[in-house]
């Protein structure tokens, strides 16, 4: 009877201690909770603006190496731009079904994958392939770490990282291309995928779906999705071809709008559309990014133009401006919660138009590089605080995908930007 005894108490002390390394290796090998460092959702977003930058003073020469006009070399700019406005929303989707690891896993292939097309690529049409590949990639990144931002201030840091890294896009651009190859200026994206281990070791999404919640959603709303990006491919088009891209926008638009209609609570959820709280906010960041790309690509032959600058000059000169104005971005990130919606939107488009008005009327160099602060701080501190607004609008299961609209509107700008600097002063 003792030695049942003994034995029956070894047994449960075995299988005591068995539960215990078990807990304790599940417990070590789960992510850790709680908010991710926001240096690190930092590290993971802003590489892709830097990407993004990085050809504005470099595009006489990717032309020359390419033997293409500097208009289509311009096209390497408008990939970019137009798969980050279609991979935000896209991934943002894959988020709000799949979670976290999954969007990590397919946004670092894509950044990788991109980048090894774009180093080796000898041909314009690859070499554009690998740009959006690129692209798309940092675009899932960073709405990964806007998902995880949590707030308007950690939202600003966010923010303030995306300017200052595009602040140092185009001369960075410009000295890697100086020093080894226009190619390794295309490449400096893939950074961000540094911050994906740590990113996935400290944080689970609040939107990774549960089983029933991913049985509620139902299937994937493939036509919405299609519909949206052929919608925005049309907008991207705009400013190159308006004749047949205005028409097909407009088709793209309708079809899209009788698809919400019928299917509401699809890829494009109508009842987030509908909230003049987040529809307000997308479309002024719209206006805001658009208006301060627009200056990043024409301010260097304005100071040129009209202020007699040489290039190494003016690219000097922008590069402080553009760090000035993404440091001052985050005062009002930091300052939205004790200010109403009204007046952080007053500063935000006051700043801005005062902004486009000195560019369009300044002939004295230095109050060019005001307008270019000004543009900067208007644009970044709109990502910053109106991201937050657009959230707020949206029931948590859909924050993604408001996120994903929002950072869709915000890119837009940035396809805008460059064509709209082309045809108003590039071409000039």
């Amino acid at each position: 009877m003792t030695t049942t005894t003994g034995t029956a108490t070894t047994t449960a002390t075995t299988a005591t201690t068995v539960t215990t390394a078990t807990t304790t290796a599940r417990a070590t090998s789960r992510p850790r909770l709680g908010p991710v460092p926001v240096l690190w959702l930092a590290l993971l977003a802003t590489p892709l603006a830097a990407g993004a930058n990085a050809p504005v003073l470099i595009l006489p020469d990717m032309a020359r190496a390419l033997g293409v006009s500097g208009s289509t070399a311009t096209w390497l700019v408008a990939s970019y731009a137009w798969a980050m406005a279609v991979g935000t929303p896209l991934l943002a989707g894959l988020l709000r079904r799949r979670g976290l690891r999954a969007v990590l896993r397919v946004a670092s292939a894509l950044l990788v994958g991109g980048t090894l097309l774009v180093a080796a690529s000898p041909w314009l049409p690859l070499t554009l392939t690998g740009r959006a590949a690129q692209a798309a990639g940092g675009a899932g990144l960073t709405a990964v770490a806007m998902s995880l931002a949590g707030s308007a201030r950690r939202m600003g840091v966010i923010s303030a990282g995306f300017g200052i890294l595009g602040a140092s896009g185009p001369l960075l651009g410009a000295q890697l291309a100086h020093a080894v190859s226009w190619r390794l200026s295309l490449c400096v994206s893939v950074i961000a995928v540094l911050a994906v281990p740590m990113v996935s070791r400290y944080a689970t999404t609040p939107s990774a779906p549960t089983a029933p919640e991913t049985a509620h959603q139902g299937r994937f709303d493939v036509r919405g999705a299609a519909l949206l990006t052929a919608f925005v491919t049309t907008l991207v088009l705009l400013p190159h071809a308006p004749a047949a891209a205005l028409g097909s926008s407009a088709v793209a638009a309708t079809l899209l709008a009788l698809h919400i209609r019928r299917q509401p609570d699809g890829f494009v959820p109508a009842a987030l559309i509908r909230k003049p709280l987040f529809l307000g906010s997308a479309l002024l960041a719209l206006a805001l990014s658009g208006s301060y790309f627009t200056l990043l690509f024409s301010v260097p032959r304005l100071l040129a133009d009209r202020a007699g600058w040489d290039a190494g000059t003016a690219g000097t000169g922008q590069l402080v401006a553009l760090l000035t104005g993404s440091a001052l971005s985050w005062l009002p990130a930091a300052a939205s919660a004790r200010m109403s919606r009204v007046a952080v939107r007053s500063v935000l488009v006051g700043v801005g138009a005062a902004a486009a008005a000195i560019a369009v009327f300044a002939s004295w160099g230095p109050l060019l590089l005001v307008a270019t602060v000004g543009g900067t701080f208007a644009a970044t501190g709109a990502n910053a605080v109106l991201s937050m607004h657009a959230v707020s609008s949206a029931p948590d299961p859909q924050r993604p995908t408001a996120i994903g609209l929002f950072a869709l509107c915000y890119q837009l700008g940035g396809a805008f930007g460059p064509a709209i600097a082309t045809a108003l002063v590039l071409a000039a």
